[in-house]
């Protein structure tokens, strides 16, 4: 069996979208499933776009979404010698040919084109057979174009969409190459033929670059590989999705919270579909992803169903791999971990309550800054019983040897059994003084993390 090579190429001209993500989810799942070879290609010929921050950011993405390739990153501009001696063969053989028509002449061209009612389209006016005597003009700098069949069709059976055609009149003698830079439709087929790619896994919005390139790679008497496109991803509106409907880039997600393995599994869903599956590990994917079972309807982003989601990989998280990413946010919100509770435990006891690391970071604050409590909340907590109950509390829990969460509910059930009061009137009073908050959680576990030295200086200040 031929092994199964399939790629991710991204151009470096902006951030990493969430459907590139997706097509490499897809990618790096067909090959692990068939145990086969996953490449990362940079096609950064787009020399005014591209930049080494984009670069940056396609790798960071990549390794945050833990998307191992085997081979990569190959970068086309490295490859510009081997573009120029397929072209130059392919200059030889006639199968491309250089035209001079200027910006300004194919203008004209398509105008009147539109003006006699006719697809604008490339008129073959420079190839050979049409420009014999013709004198080549001074100072053009030529390009190169494919010559494209000009009878019959290409069609591929689509792993997504099934079986295509399109008439070959229907397309025309495209540029393969200009001022030395191949262009997209070119370099695609050469870098996929060069490196045995086996499957082409990308959006429909390639569909129609698809039957130019089989053209060139029968052309060339290459191996055409098997085409996968997949639908786009759209927003909750049904529209293609754009900033308008928020986050689109991959690695926003990672500052707003999300863990990676969430993303991954919430993108891997957005268009495939597996019986019951919604929540799966990375090799559970591989095991069972196959390209015909992605839908050929547009996928709709659902916000709150990926929080959901998140909410439930952050529940099985390592307490202490939480921490590690909960601590930059948490300083970043004027807290100072260091010297405080134990931030493992903390996120231990807030993780299954908190969706995104934001909001565990928002909720484990209090446990790591100076509590400001407002005086007249205070007050208010204080009154109908709250005072006494409080004080009674904080004498008990003075004379603890021993601060355990087990040993502090033990107080609070005494003082609410001597006073003859609900658990309402002891509790408001603790987290407003103690913790400077209306709500917390487990009040016993959490008063054992600020540690009793501090409650107490809390309460005797409430009280003084």
């Amino acid at each position: 069996m031929k092994e199964i090579r399939t790629r991710i190429a991204p151009s470096p001209t902006g951030m990493m979208h969430l459907g590139t993500a997706r097509t490499a989810i897809y990618c790096w799942a067909v090959a692990r499933h068939f145990g086969g070879k996953f490449l990362l290609r940079i096609e950064d010929t787009d020399q005014v776009r591209s930049t080494k921050e984009a670069v940056q950011v396609i790798l960071d993405g990549m390794k945050w979404l833990n998307l191992d390739y085997d081979e990569g990153p190959i970068y086309q501009m490295d490859r510009l010698e081997r573009y120029k001696e397929v072209v130059d063969q392919m200059l030889a053989d006639g199968r491309a040919y250089y035209c001079y028509a200027t910006p300004e002449e194919l203008d004209a061209m398509r105008e009147d084109q539109k003006a006699r009612g006719l697809k604008p389209r490339y008129d073959g006016r420079w190839r050979p057979e049409n420009c014999v005597g013709k004198p080549i003009p001074e100072g053009v700098q030529p390009v190169i174009r494919f010559r494209n069949p000009d009878e019959g069709a290409v069609t591929w059976n689509d792993a997504v969409y099934g079986p295509i055609t399109v008439a070959n009149s229907e397309l025309d003698d495209l540029i393969i190459m200009r001022n030395g830079i191949p262009t997209y439709n070119f370099a695609v087929v050469v870098d996929d033929w060069d490196m045995k790619v086996s499957h082409v896994i990308r959006g429909a919005d390639h569909i129609n670059n698809t039957p130019r390139q089989i053209n060139i790679y029968n052309a060339l008497g290459a191996e055409v590989p098997v085409f996968a496109h997949l639908p786009l991803i759209c927003g909750q509106d049904g529209q293609k999705l754009s900033k308008r409907h928020g986050t689109v880039s991959v690695l926003e997600y990672e500052r707003q919270g999300y863990l990676p393995e969430a993303i991954f599994n919430y993108l891997a869903r957005l268009g495939w579909g597996h019986g019951n599956m919604e929540k799966f590990s990375r090799d559970e994917l591989a095991q069972v992803f196959e390209l015909a079972d992605c839908s050929r309807a547009a996928a709709r982003i659902d916000w709150k169903k990926l929080e959901w989601l998140n909410q439930q990989y952050m529940k099985e998280a390592d307490d202490a791999r939480l921490a590690e990413l909960a601590a930059p946010r948490i300083e970043a919100r004027g807290g100072k971990v260091e010297g405080g509770p134990c931030l493992k435990a903390v996120c231990g006891l807030l993780k299954s309550r908190s969706a995104t690391l934001e909001k565990l970071a928002d909720a484990a604050l209090f446990f790591y800054v100076e509590p400001k409590v407002d005086p007249e909340t205070a007050q208010a907590a204080l009154e109908n019983g709250g005072r006494e109950a409080l004080k009674l509390f904080g004498e008990k829990l003075e004379a603890l040897a021993d601060m355990t969460p087990e040993n502090v509910y033990h107080c609070i059930q005494a003082v609410m059994e001597e006073q003859g009061i609900s658990m309402k009137v002891l509790a408001t009073p603790l987290r407003v003084v103690v913790c400077a908050a209306d709500r917390t959680p487990q009040i016993d576990v959490t008063l054992c993390l600020i540690g009793k030295e501090n409650v107490l200086n809390r309460i005797k200040a409430a009280l003084a």
